[in-house]
């Protein structure tokens, strides 16, 4: 992992270097968008609405509009405001555990100690244990001023940022205003129902049958040959880095080629690969997508 900011836990006078690193990734099938009648790249542009021309990435700045002015805000000035400029992770109160709405919680962070002796960090972890206690903590990350939750997992400091109060909906619905009768045999039969799904939560035995099922699908349409050769989707575009696509996916092919000639031990595989790449013509028109 690569810690993504670093910063100081400090309660009362006890300071505690720590890296912060991201507590969860996400491994959803990445798809994008393409034209459906020949399964070239849709991209998107940002363009000036005032000249019309493409801006790059580093040329773009925030603003502010209230309808009849626009302010703009460089990264100098949001660089400038105090908070930002912050790098302390306050705790301003250690509350019940029970009292965190679990409807609050966001992002989890993971906290490691950033110093050569943790004897500070373990202290303020045995500490939070021993009480039964969650810290509430107040630092800047990312142009915004965050709310946290600083709890103990395992052995580790998990930082768990908090929506604002007024970030979380009030549910109002008049349907549950009414009276509403249940018998006790009811309530028995239902108690009966939750006890025989009883049993201890491990999350390692759920699996996401969505994802799973979609790279199923995928694998399918490759196996048939239902695909487009990548170059052919991407046309003349280049990458964002400013190379040309076609140079990376030739790379691609070459370590492809070279990883199975070196599990099969024979290099004829390769030199058939490269004579047919030498031999392929330089554009080939779109192919027909077959029917499903």
């Amino acid at each position: 992992m690569r810690s993504i900011w670093k910063g100081a836990l400090t309660f009362g006078l006890v300071n505690v270097p720590v890296k912060v690193y991201s507590a969860t990734e996400d491994h959803d099938v990445s798809l994008h968008q393409v034209h459906a009648a020949d399964g070239g790249r849709i991209r998107y542009q940002r363009i000036c609405e005032i000249d019309g021309e493409v801006v790059p990435y580093s040329d773009i700045d925030k603003a502010y509009d209230d309808g009849e002015r626009t302010v703009v805000l460089t990264s100098d000035d949001f660089a400038a405001l105090p908070s930002e400029r912050s790098r302390e992770i306050e705790v301003v109160e250690f509350v019940p555990t029970e009292q965190i709405d679990l409807l609050t919680l966001d992002k989890a962070y993971y906290l490691e100690p950033d110093s050569k002796s943790p004897k500070a960090y373990v202290l303020l972890r045995q500490t939070l244990e021993q009480t039964d206690r969650t810290a509430i903590v107040r630092f800047a990350l990312r142009q915004k001023t965050r709310l946290a939750a600083l709890r103990v997992r395992g052995d580790v400091l998990v930082l768990q940022t908090l929506l604002w109060a007024d970030e979380v909906r009030e549910a109002s619905f008049p349907v549950l205003d009414e009276p509403v009768k249940i018998s006790s045999k009811e309530l028995e039969l239902s108690a009966s129902l939750v006890d025989s799904f009883s049993s201890d939560f491990d999350p390692t035995e759920f699996t996401d049958d969505y994802q799973k099922e979609l790279r199923t699908l995928i694998e399918a349409k490759l196996d048939k040959g239902e695909a487009f050769d990548t170059t052919e989707t991407f046309g003349e575009k280049t990458d964002a880095e400013g190379g040309e696509v076609i140079d990376l996916m030739a790379a691609l092919r070459a370590s492809v080629e070279k990883s199975r000639a070196a599990r099969s031990g024979s290099e004829p595989a390769k030199k058939d690969a490269d004579a047919d790449t030498a031999s392929a013509p330089a554009k080939k028109k779109p192919a027909k997508k077959k029917a499903s």
